[in-house]
């Protein structure tokens, strides 16, 4: 029984010894293979090691989404991509595969590249990869660079149109020529009959020198025609002071009696917009009778923000239309920026003058306005190639074959959809104005892999 259960530990151990060699050759195969010491099926001959005749020289495998990340045996990428091989007769290919920190700085240090931008890395796409991510690149081009700015205006009357008729000597009003608000009138029509008992005593005054002078005039004695001569020259002053039209005056010495009433005229063109009178109503001097305003121009205030009235000027071009009336399109010009801040909407008011055509434009309505602020000359780029942090402006340059650079860039006239380039790319330069957001996440993996590589390389 002893030898029995002797026997069946011996043979147990034997075993136990059997799979341990067998699991440590498993292990080292493993290694070897790991290590590229051994082929792997199917592989056609391990990287760098012994091919059959005739066959490529293979060097090593890469990644296809970045070169600086190498295997010795065909593997996949985290994307389920397979590693591209490197054969040795292909133009440029290394004759053996170097650190991931050596090839990195190697494929990234250009003396004459532009400075680095932190914490983004150059992005390599293969002819796949470029197609699946929808990257497209259009060239900057020089040209002009126009910068506008759409807000809304209010019509107003053009101040300098405006005028207000007074009466300048107590009255009462006999007739009204211009009756109604709203009715238009020319410079020189007639406004009202008024009848003031003090211009029709000049009158007779007037009439009285006027005789005597007459009378007067075939006499020796100068001093008294000079008397009566300056009484009508007095009577006449006063009588324009009181804003008697001179052919009224003219009228009333030619036919020699006076006018119980005289007619005030309209001192401009334009529309009545205000009366505050009504026939038979007493007048003093200094009430306002009318209000004429010609609209023949308008002006239409806009209000801009404050990073937009910086750069108003006095002369630029604008232009005007109605969100119901397509056809309606007016090109003016700003004629004054004021000088005061909205402290309310933290904006500042421009007035632009437009002419008037069949009175399109009325006081009161808002207006579609469209002025241009700035306009220079530059390389630009389309506003969808930047990618803009708040603190820093960043586009993807094309380099070719895949590879696409990083670059800060200092922008400065915008408009139209565009961006004027001051800095960091030239005339000509494929900029990505496609899924740029996505190499964007892209570069910025790699750059912490660079930093972590160059961290582990350290001693």
């Amino acid at each position: 029984m002893t030898q029995i259960r002797g026997r069946e530990r011996g043979a147990s151990s034997l075993v136990t010894i059997a799979a341990t060699a067998l699991l440590t050759l498993a292990i080292a195969a493993g290694a070897a293979w790991k290590l590229g010491w051994i082929t792997p099926p199917g592989s056609g001959g391990a990287a760098g090691g012994p091919t059959a005749p005739g066959a490529r020289k293979l060097l090593f495998y890469r990644n296809p989404m970045n070169p600086a990340i190498t295997s010795p045996v065909a593997a996949k990428d985290e994307m389920g991509m397979d590693y591209i091989p490197v054969y040795a007769d292909e133009t440029g290919a290394p004759e053996k595969p170097k650190s991931i920190a050596t090839q990195t700085e190697d494929f990234f240090a250009d003396a004459a590249a532009p400075p680095k931008v932190e914490g983004l890395a150059g992005v390599v796409l293969d002819g796949r990869g470029v197609a699946l991510a929808g990257v497209q690149t259009e060239a900057a081009t020089r040209g002009n660079v126009r910068r506008t700015v759409r807000t809304v205006g209010r019509v107003v009357p053009d101040e300098t149109g405006v005028s207000h008729v007074h009466t300048k000597i107590g009255g009462y009003v006999e007739k009204l020529h211009a009756n109604f608000s709203g009715q238009y009138v020319t410079k020189g029509s007639p406004l009202l009959d008024l009848y003031a008992p003090e211009i029709l005593a000049t009158q007779e005054e007037l009439l009285g020198a006027k005789r005597s002078a007459d009378r007067l005039a075939a006499s020796t004695d100068t001093s008294q025609l000079e008397s009566a001569t300056g009484i009508v020259v007095a009577a006449r002053r006063r009588l324009a002071l009181y804003d008697v039209p001179a052919d009224v005056v003219a009228a009333i010495e030619r036919d020699g009696f006076a006018r119980r009433t005289v007619t005030l005229t309209a001192p401009s063109s334009g529309y009545v917009t205000s009366k505050g009178i009504v026939e038979g109503q007493q007048v003093e001097p200094g009430m306002e009778l009318y209000t004429l305003t010609d609209l023949a121009r308008v002006w239409v205030e806009a209000d801009l923000y404050e990073f937009e009235a910086r750069a108003a000027r006095v002369g630029q071009e604008a232009a005007l239309s109605l969100p119901y009336d397509p056809d309606l399109r007016l090109t003016g010009k700003v004629t004054y920026v004021l000088p005061v801040l909205d402290p309310e909407s933290r904006t500042i008011k421009v007035r632009l003058e437009f002419p008037n055509p069949n009175l399109a434009l009325k006081p009161g309505m808002f207006a579609d306005v469209t002025i241009t602020l700035e306009a220079t000359d530059g390389v630009s780029i389309p506003d969808s190639a930047i990618i803009d942090s708040g603190t820093r402006q960043v586009v993807f340059v094309g380099q070719g074959q895949g590879r696409f650079e990083p670059r800060l860039v200092q922008l400065g006239v915008r408009g139209e959809g565009r961006a004027q380039v001051l800095s960091g790319v030239a005339a000509g330069e494929p900029v990505v104005v496609r899924a740029n957001f996505l190499l964007d996440s892209e570069s910025r993996l790699r750059s912490l892999v660079e930093q972590a590589t160059a961290a582990a390389a350290k001693p």
